[in-house]
């Protein structure tokens, strides 16, 4: 058997989310069956500092010490030891980190929301094209064994013909309280970082109705969804608060006719009240011959019900892969997880890792033409409840300086 492909990360930004990713790229993909490839942490920029980058590296995510720290992301992109760069900016900032990345010739995992509008992630995609690059955009729950499952239960005519899917991201953020104090600055509801729950919660019940309901289709045939939104603003800033969406997918007859996607997401009430799954499933797949679930966290499942017309119960827990107990391995985003378990973005990590070996540029369960079409439902959105934000984040210009 020959020697696992080493893939040689760069990581774009020292947040949270970068270290939750990076400590899985330390996990032995062996533990998850994956043998062809390995991870390496090469390097890892902030643009606030090197010193920052250093500490990220040594003390957050306890990275070797051969990993080099950089203080701006130019140096990252020049980098000749890094293959891919993974980008944790804040989605306003995507479009710009991705620029740079590509015009460097460098390989990009993009963080969701792929960018602020659907313009910019078609410019991306057409840079990615001529300088044959790698493009994925980081909707990790794309890649779980779990979400594989619930495709699977569709594609297999199990649930017989799909008709409707709902999902739901909310979280009860009492903004006025947690938000308006410092001034609205929170990326949660600030303008300026393309704030709102759409782009940063919303997209993940947009996937499921998009990874249920169109992935599941013939690429040549399918076509894009219509799309009725229903927005209500944070008044301090501008930005929505609440989003409901109903995506109208076009089907023949001979497949069931039109499907609908009831995508919803807010800031201002909970999907599951006590994080404890007791609200009951974060989305439902309906067909004619019976429903498969999704429990709470709508982002990171670990649970799924399948329920038959005929009587049958599958009920699977789908726990992260990992070190295990004893280990003294822990990670997470916000709360750490148990002793021994992945968070899961390792997923999106071997996806970028495959594709780099088997010479593709895009991942094999959200592609170009899917990301683009997502971002233009997030416009849709954004239109019908006049939601706009500041003309340096929506721009194509390159390169802006962007604050924060």
């Amino acid at each position: 058997m020959s020697e696992p492909r080493t893939i040689r990360w760069g990581i774009l930004a020292t947040g949270g989310i970068a270290g939750a990713f990076t400590r899985d790229l330390l996990v032995d993909p062996k533990t998850r069956g994956v043998t062809n490839i390995r991870h390496e942490i090469a390097a890892a920029a902030s643009s606030s500092s090197k010193q920052r980058a250093q500490d990220f590296l040594s003390k957050d995510v306890k990275a070797p010490a051969s990993a080099k720290a950089y203080g701006s992301y130019e140096e990252l992109v020049q980098d000749p030891n890094v293959d891919v760069i993974y980008i944790a900016t804040p989605h306003s900032h995507h479009y710009q980190n991705a620029r740079l990345c590509l015009e460097a010739r460098k390989h990009v995992l993009c963080e969701k929301a792929f960018t602020v509008n659907a313009a910019q992630a078609r410019e991306l995609v057409a840079l990615a094209k001529k300088n044959n690059c790698i493009l994925i955009e980081a909707v990790w729950t794309r890649y779980f064994p779990l979400s594989i499952y619930i495709r699977e239960q569709i594609t297999s005519g199990r649930l017989g013909t799909v008709t409707r899917v709902a999902a739901d991201l909310s979280n009860s953020d009492d903004p006025l309280n947690k938000y308006g104090k410092d001034g609205n600055k929170h990326r949660m509801v600030n303008a300026s970082l393309a704030g709102g729950a759409l782009l940063d919660l919303g997209v993940y019940p947009i996937n499921w109705c998009f990874q249920t309901l169109y992935l599941t289709q013939d690429p040549a045939t399918r076509q894009k969804p219509t799309v009725q939104a229903s927005v209500k603003k944070y008044a301090p800033t501008g930005v929505d608060e609440t989003s409901s969406m109903i995506l109208t997918f076009p089907r023949p007859a001979s497949q069931g006719g039109d499907a609908h996607g009831i995508a919803t997401t807010s800031i201002n009430c909970a999907t599951d009240s006590d994080d404890k799954g007791s609200a009951g499933p974060a989305v439902r797949v309906y067909g004619s011959k019976g429903e498969a679930t999704v429990y709470f966290p709508t982002y990171r499942p670990t649970r799924t019900r399948v329920v038959l017309s005929d009587g049958t119960i599958e009920d699977k827990n789908w726990p992260q892969p990992g070190p295990g107990k004893g280990s003294g391995f822990y990670n997470g985003f916000g709360a750490m997880n148990a002793e021994g378990e992945g968070h899961g973005m390792f997923w999106e990590a071997d996806e970028a890792g495959f594709a780099l070996v088997e010479g593709r540029q895009e991942g094999r369960f959200l592609g170009w033409e899917e990301s683009c079409v997502i971002m233009e439902v997030c416009d849709e959105v954004r239109k019908q409840g006049g939601i706009r934000y500041p003309e340096e984040i929506e721009t194509l210009k390159y390169p802006v300086a962007l604050k924060g």
